[in-house]
């Protein structure tokens, strides 16, 4: 028997009632064997009726779905699909979506989304290169080498640069959520316009670090307090004799997020030298013993400010940058600064500059 034969209102009685079943069959055959169309449907429509095939019957067995399939009328889709409900965790605005690739989480690798292993090198500090115009040049601790060294006077104009870099060395250190990392930032200040001093690069500095990272998720103040990052760090010159400067410290650091803004607040301790090789005690007095960085992003531009202060000595510097849209991972950058400490050889020394160049930003 072929079951596209039958109509539609008569199938559930082959399933439901097993009585019925017995006789249906012969009953079915001879409908079927009508020729006339209209006769045969009047047929199958009296044996519907004499049996109560129009009554609810019982769910058909679900063995018996797929050859009964074919039977059943086509569904048409609808021309009005259902409403599709939007995710609750997704991003609605898109500037909020373009600052999450710089969130604290990838820049630290706080969670398993973001984690890429070890010794993979990573942003650390801002990459940039800018022309800068200083107010006044610190020319003191050069005049002892100005006969052999410089030729001329410092230049107001010079290039400054920034590079830096961070790696992860060890993950989940001592079996605790605490990674292990290596920091590398390098600032040059370079007369290169100075021909009659002969272009020197006037200071560079070097501050190689080492960090322990674990990752923080409560809310203090209305923000996510995101990790903590205890370091070591040593910061010098290169230099030698009068011109050395260095000092080593170790610091405590936190970082917190809030929407765009993101912060993070550092206080660190000198570890003294002994005299004799101390060529800058008194460094504390000038570059304070805390900072504090935040960072604002809106539409593709970045906001900075960076601020120390030591309220011993009410001294301290302003660092202010703006980066803006240029051309893919380049970004137009403008810096303002004020104070003491802009390089180790100018730890002492109020300065103010201020300059425009390129940021690299990831």
């Amino acid at each position: 028997m072929h079951f596209k034969k039958i109509p539609a209102a008569l199938l559930p009685l082959l399933f439901a009632y097993p009585a019925v079943a017995q006789q249906l069959p012969q009953q079915l055959a001879d409908c079927a064997k009508v020729a006339d169309t209209n006769q045969r449907l009047i047929c199958f429509d009296r044996l519907a009726a004499a049996h109560g095939a129009t009554s609810a019957a019982p769910a058909m067995p679900p063995a018996a779905t797929n050859d009964v399939a074919a039977a059943m009328p086509a569904v048409q889709p609808s021309a009005f699909p259902a409403k599709v409900q939007p995710d609750p965790a997704a991003s609605i605005d898109p500037a909020v979506e373009a600052a999450a690739e710089y969130t604290m989480d990838g820049h630290w690798e706080l969670n398993e989304k973001h984690r890429r292993g070890t010794f993979v090198f990573r942003p650390h500090r801002a990459n940039y290169l800018i022309a800068a115009r200083s107010y006044r040049p610190n020319e003191a601790p050069y005049e002892p080498f100005r006969a052999t060294d410089f030729t001329g006077k410092l230049s107001h104009a010079e290039l400054q640069y920034q590079l830096g870099f961070k790696m992860k060395a060890v993950e989940t250190a001592f079996e605790l959520p605490v990674d292990v990392w290596f920091g590398y930032t390098q600032n040059s200040f370079w007369q290169a316009g100075n021909r009659e001093a002969s272009s020197p690069f006037r200071e560079t500095n070097y501050q190689p670090e080492v960090m322990l990272v674990t990752p923080l998720n409560f809310s203090v103040l209305g923000a996510n307090l995101k990790f903590l990052n205890l370091g070591f760090n040593h910061q010098s010159n290169g230099q030698s004799s009068t011109l050395s400067r260095s000092w080593n410290r170790i610091y405590a650091q936190v970082g917190l997020e809030r929407g765009r803004l993101s912060m993070t607040a550092r206080v660190w301790k000198r570890i003294n030298e002994s005299l004799e090789d101390d060529n800058n005690p008194d460094i504390v007095d000038y570059l304070g013993r805390a900072e504090l960085t935040g960072n604002y992003r809106m539409d593709g531009h970045e906001f900075s400010a960076t601020l120390r202060h030591n309220f011993s000595t009410n001294k301290g510097a302003t660092q202010l940058a703006w980066a803006f849209p240029f051309a893919g991972p380049l970004k137009g950058y403008v810096q303002w600064f004020s104070g003491y400490g802009q390089s180790l050889i100018d730890y002492n020394y109020f300065q103010r500059s201020i300059g425009a160049g390129v940021v690299v930003r990831y």
